[in-house]
């Protein structure tokens, strides 16, 4: 069958998907396929003044199967619009999936490089994997070329783990690094360059584990930021240590010093990213304002999906703006243009204080919440905010003074079985909390990014509203606003 009577075969199946779907935890704000399933974001790029993300697909079933790249694209990083399926896999060069990858604006040509999937076995998932490309004018079809693949097999030392390339240019010089593991199962990530994005010449280890960083590294990235350069990698594997690498994978960065010439990546330790429940493979891209943006996929392997049963699974997060903070600490913060969402600001609560709760009435479950908590005026030992429903539903985020400890948690909307999660957020006398809530996500910003938290939740209850609240003593407030936020897809 060729490539594009596939890609309309997918479609019509999409078609009839979205007939029969319940739409009780569909989006409001955020990047799903019309229909099924999707996990990794792929190919975030900028192209002819419009951002395009990709990402894994599977438009036959709500569970994960034969990998595709959905498509969609927007102006303004808030309104998307979905393309058509860009990547069918089932020719030679990508027999059993189209696995991640990456996408650049080659002189005008749209070029997707991604992974080739292969079984030997899929009863015991053994597997081989190679490196493709896929070329469009038009930024919506695109054709795989004739010379794949690109890179046939990994190096000699290496196990069949060799995927999701992320491509970009450096002077004249094309480079790819690939997530990668040894023979003898360490995860690591390996850099090869180009003159052409079609002959690649192998170059080396650009980071390894060292034995405590798993057994492969998914989905890297590699960017400079600032001065620094950023190693950001999925590592699966790495095992659980008080409140860090609680998910079943992570995803986290190396920060440092690199010489092209050299190949020689300088950093230091492996830091978490994101300390939700559902954040996994992000990627990113410069755009034209000079930022370096990053979207991830909102949930997580192995978790609890409800939305299965409902005809679809999976999203991304919201776009977020990458800045250096001190200590080479990586900061996420919304995008600026996620403004636009709002509808409607209400102003509660500010500059008075809270002994015990203070509570918002409102239905609505597009909200996006600003509070800011003076700690120097507070006498309380904790404070924070819930979502509340109407009886007894509720996703809490609190922060513990003491302790310096910032929980989210989610066991009475939808995660009943590991519903904690636990940052440690150093303050300097101010709490400032930005949350982004949709109908089954949860995102938080704590003081402009020095931590942040992305988990979905699955309310069962209507909406009562939005509770501020302390414990053990009094809380003073200097800002507490709530938008209702629009919702894009309708």
């Amino acid at each position: 069958m060729l490539t594009t009577s596939r890609v309309q075969q997918a479609e019509e199946a999409l078609k009839h998907a979205k007939e029969t779907m319940n739409e009780r935890y569909r989006l409001g704000y955020h990047i799903m396929a019309s229909a099924n399933w999707i996990n990794d974001p792929n190919g975030l790029v900028q192209y002819k003044g419009e951002y395009h993300v990709f990402f894994q697909h599977h438009p036959y079933d709500e569970n994960w199967g034969p990998m595709h790249w959905g498509h969609v694209k927007s102006k303004d990083l808030v309104h998307w619009g979905h393309l058509p399926i860009a990547l069918a896999p089932g020719d030679d060069c990508d027999k059993d999936g189209c696995f991640s990858g990456s996408a650049v604006d080659n002189n005008g040509e749209l070029t997707l490089i991604y992974t080739g999937h292969h079984y030997t076995d899929k009863e015991k998932n053994l597997f081989t994997q190679n490196q493709n490309i896929a070329v469009s004018q038009d930024g919506i079809t695109f054709e795989k070329i004739e010379a794949n693949p690109v890179i046939a097999e990994p190096p000699a030392d290496s196990s069949h783990h060799f995927r999701d390339p992320k491509v970009w240019k450096h002077n004249d010089t094309w480079y790819m690094i690939l997530g990668n593991a040894t023979e003898d199962e360490v995860g690591r990530v390996i850099l090869y360059r180009s003159p052409d994005l079609r002959g690649w010449e192998y170059i080396g280890v650009l980071a390894q584990s060292e034995g405590e960083l798993g057994f492969m590294w998914e989905c890297p990235d590699f960017f400079e930021l600032d001065g620094k350069y950023v190693l950001m990698f999925s590592p699966q594997g790495m095992a659980t240590q008080g409140d860090l690498y609680k998910n079943l994978f992570q995803t986290g960065y190396l920060i440092g010093d690199y010489d092209y010439e050299t190949n020689k990546f300088v950093h230091g330790s492996f830091t978490e990213l994101d300390y939700g429940h559902d954040f996994y493979a992000v990627q990113t891209l410069l755009d034209d304002k000079n930022r370096r943006i990053a979207i991830g996929w909102m949930d997580m392997w192995e978790s609890n999906m409800p939305t299965k049963i409902d005809g679809w699974c999976g999203a991304l997060t919201l776009p977020r703006e990458l800045t250096l903070g001190d200590h080479n600490k990586l900061l996420m913060n919304p995008v600026e243009e996620l403004t636009l969402l709002r509808e409607s600001e209400h102003n509660k609560c500010t500059n008075q204080s809270i002994s015990e709760r203070y509570l918002v009435e409102t239905k609505d479950d597009l909200v996006e919440v600003k509070a800011v908590f003076d700690l120097t005026n507070t006498s309380a030992k904790s404070v924070g905010l819930k979502i509340r429903g109407m009886n007894q539903e509720e996703t809490v985020l609190t922060y513990q003074i003491e302790d310096q400890k910032l929980t989210l948690d989610c066991s009475k909307s939808g995660k009943e079985k590991d519903g904690v999660r636990n940052v440690m957020l150093e303050t300097s006398g101010i709490l400032s909390l930005r949350v982004f809530i949709d109908r089954s996500s949860i995102e938080v910003f704590a003081n402009d990014g020095q931590a942040t938290i992305t988990s979905r939740i699955y309310p069962k209850e209507a909406r009562l509203g939005i509770e501020l609240f302390a414990e053990n003593g009094d809380a003073k407030i200097n800002q507490f606003t709530y938008w209702n936020l629009k919702d894009i897809w309708k």
